[in-house]
């Protein structure tokens, strides 16, 4: 009897199919874009069309009044991110590398939005402790290896029904090694495990990209 061979799913064309159904960004995010593809070293690390649609419209459902990311890069994400906000609204960015702070003040002057959002280029471990409680939405997207820290950091400060995103959760498949785990991976797995472990928490982990950590504080 002939075994039926299992079909493989192209993933790389079901990313593509998202990103046509997906609402395009507009004129100023397809820009930052482009440029960060063109003269940045990672410009994987930028959010893009799928993502960045998705951090702005569950900003719209949640309607955060203080909001906070850690990991801002070339400001694709804080620009999605603070779009959403309700027109009260503050987002407090963080990121540590000060060689992205004229880039990202640029970026948030296209788009309209400096008055939303407050840069701190910081270390994000240094600073997070020493800001005030009562977030209503934290996106960590930042060094992978602190991720277990991040959580910690900010899981006290924000509030009860609050939300947390975590962003490359599945960390490009390397998640399920099972030999020859760097250290980034470990750090993820650890973050992974600890969320789902922690009862102060309710979570969901969506296959969107590379993986987003929807967590919702009790």
């Amino acid at each position: 009897m002939e075994i039926q061979k299992k079909k493989m799913i192209d993933y790389e064309a079901l990313d593509a199919y998202s990103e046509q159904m997906t609402t395009p960004p507009d004129a100023v995010l397809h820009h930052i874009y482009r440029q960060t593809n063109l003269t940045q070293i990672y410009p994987r690390m930028i959010s893009g069309r799928i993502q960045g649609k998705f951090l702005e419209m569950i900003c719209q459902m949640l309607q955060p009044k203080r909001a906070l990311e850690i990991g801002t890069f070339t400001a694709y994400s804080t620009i999605c991110i603070a779009r959403g906000l309700p027109p009260n609204g503050k987002l407090i960015a963080i990121e540590a590398n000060e060689e992205f702070e004229e880039i990202i003040i640029k970026n948030l002057k296209k788009a309209g939005v400096s008055s939303k959002v407050d840069l701190r280029i910081a270390d994000a471990k240094q600073l997070i402790p020493t800001l005030e409680s009562g977030f209503d939405l934290v996106f960590i997207d930042a060094d992978k290896i602190s991720y277990p820290l991040y959580f910690e950091l900010v899981i006290e400060k924000v509030n009860s029904g609050g939300f947390i995103l975590a962003d490359n959760v599945l960390w490009g498949g390397k998640i399920l090694q099972q030999q020859k785990i760097d250290r980034e991976t470990q750090a993820i797995l650890d973050f992974n495990q600890r969320v789902a472990d922690d009862t102060r928490v309710e979570q969901v982990l969506l296959p969107i990209r590379d993986g987003l950590m929807l967590i919702r504080k009790k």
